[in-house]
């Protein structure tokens, strides 16, 4: 039976938003192409400033002026492989925090190979839903492509395993998120089933991880605070939605209105 984590204060996420708001970072985000939209548009009602340059040599340039790089395998190709490479090891040489999101990991081998390959380049969080961060951890897990068949709770030791391995915090999500550096966890709770109905939130949240990453000061805390930001809007825009449709505004207006207080 595996102990399930304490819930992140509300205190630490209120003072993790506040110094987010008032230094809003730049991110360079390297994602999938269904997604890049939302994407921006989340990180923008945030206040954060999104880029997305996908050709190599202004890609590795770009992360170098960014202060933060995300990795998204979701439509991953030749080309964006090699983008990715590239802003990877400008963002290390430059000291910029880059996060990791594995889509679809452990249900198709080029990208699950590629993506082991990132872990030994040192990212600073890596943020998948269960199947995902268990396959890329080194173990069997029940994903159908970006659907996780596995329970957030049981992927939590593989993630502590992946974080110690990696030196990355590491965010699984679902139902209930857990956040770890391998030694340290926290829980978050909240969103809502809609958030699952509507393409990119995930990949959105693993913007704004990349986003929190750039923060100063602990990075389990600043982590844990972008998965708290996501939930909390994603459920107060879930009770205002009457479906899909109305859910993304919803939840735009909630992200854009967020403050300190709030969690």
């Amino acid at each position: 039976m595996i102990a399930r984590p304490d819930a992140l204060p509300g205190a630490r996420a209120a003072a993790c938003l506040t110094q987010f708001q008032q230094r809003p970072p730049l991110i360079h985000c390297l994602t999938n192409e269904v997604v890049q939209s939302l994407t921006a548009n989340v990180l923008l009602a945030l206040g954060a400033s999104p880029a997305m340059v996908v050709e190599p040599q202004e890609a590795a340039q770009f992360s170098a002026l960014a202060d933060g790089l995300l990795i998204n395998v979701g439509t991953l190709n030749a080309l964006r492989a090699e983008s990715m490479r590239a802003a990877v090891a400008a963002a290390n040489r430059a000291g910029k925090p880059w996060t990791l999101d594995p889509v679809a990991v452990g249900a198709l081998s080029y990208r699950t190979a590629f993506a082991k390959q990132l872990l030994d380049e040192k990212p600073a969080a890596i943020r998948g839903n269960a199947s995902e961060i268990m396959a890329l951890s080194g173990l069997l897990a029940s994903g159908r492509g970006v659907d996780s068949g596995d329970d957030s709770l049981a992927a939590l030791p593989a993630a502590r395993e992946l974080a110690q391995r990696s030196g990355a915090v590491v965010a699984v999500t679902g139902a209930v998120d857990y956040v770890t550096d391998g030694q340290r966890d926290w829980a978050i709770e909240g969103g809502s089933p809609l958030m699952t109905r509507v393409v990119g939130t995930g990949c959105a949240l693993s913007a704004v991880v990349a986003a929190f990453c750039a923060l100063p000061g602990d990075r389990l805390d600043n982590v844990a605070t972008a998965c708290r930001v996501m939930s909390h809007c994603g459920g107060l825009a879930a009770r205002q939605a009457a479906g899909p449709g109305s859910f993304t505004p919803a939840f735009l207006d909630a992200l854009y209105q967020l403050r300190g207080e709030d969690l």
